[in-house]
């Protein structure tokens, strides 16, 4: 009875955390059919709400933005409302750090996030995985060996919360694994390893 029960639960909840994630995520986005005049809402034309429909919107405002941002006169824009948000008093120092990070993050030729590494921590005898995120710079570099490197330590089992850490890069190994397959194996606590790539072992 017990060995049915448990294979019961390993098909249901990840189904489940995985609908309830989704559904999160698409009520967050609906929110945005509230720029939407009354008139335009489906509930007033339809007589039911569509879930689902803020997210295509959200998707669409955001394609349409890229593209805008892209061409002449959309970059001039973006760069006058960067200059207008920095000169406001701290919502330029909100602002400014996090386009910071985003600009980081999600540029095709930066190295935040882009390699998986194996640390010691919390202590010299322990190993984690980290993720590499950049070079220490500032009044920092001059303060710490050469050749250091800044590392985050996401914490089990949400990697959304951890550690910034700076360490030498000979302290450091990489792994030939995606971060992907990190993130799995960090969110599963160990248990779900990644695969080895093809011809070890």
């Amino acid at each position: 009875m017990r060995k049915y029960f448990i294979a019961g639960l390993l098909i249901w909840i990840p189904l489940a955390i995985t609908v309830w994630v989704l559904k999160l995520v698409v009520d967050v986005l609906d929110q945005s059919l509230l720029l939407l005049p009354d008139s335009l809402h489906t509930e007033n034309w339809l007589g039911v709400h569509v879930p689902g429909l803020g997210a295509i919107l959200t998707l669409v405002i955001v394609l349409l933005t890229g593209v805008f941002a892209t061409n002449f006169f959309g970059a001039a824009l973006v760069r006058l409302w960067n200059a207008v948000l920095n000169r406001i008093p701290v919502v330029n120092s909100i602002y400014s750090s996090v386009k910071q990070i985003s600009d980081t993050l999600f540029s095709s030729s930066g190295q935040a996030f882009r390699k998986a590494l194996l640390v010691r921590w919390p202590h010299p005898d322990m190993w984690t995985i980290a993720f590499l995120t950049g070079t220490p710079g500032g009044d920092v570099a001059r303060h710490i060996p050469p050749d250091c490197i800044s590392v985050y330590v996401p914490t089990t089992p949400n990697p959304t919360g951890g550690y910034f850490i700076i360490v030498q890069r000979k302290d450091v190994v990489e792994l030939d694994m995606t971060v992907d397959e990190a993130l799995k194996y960090i969110i599963s606590m160990g248990v779900v390893p990644p695969v080895p790539p093809a011809g070890d072992g």
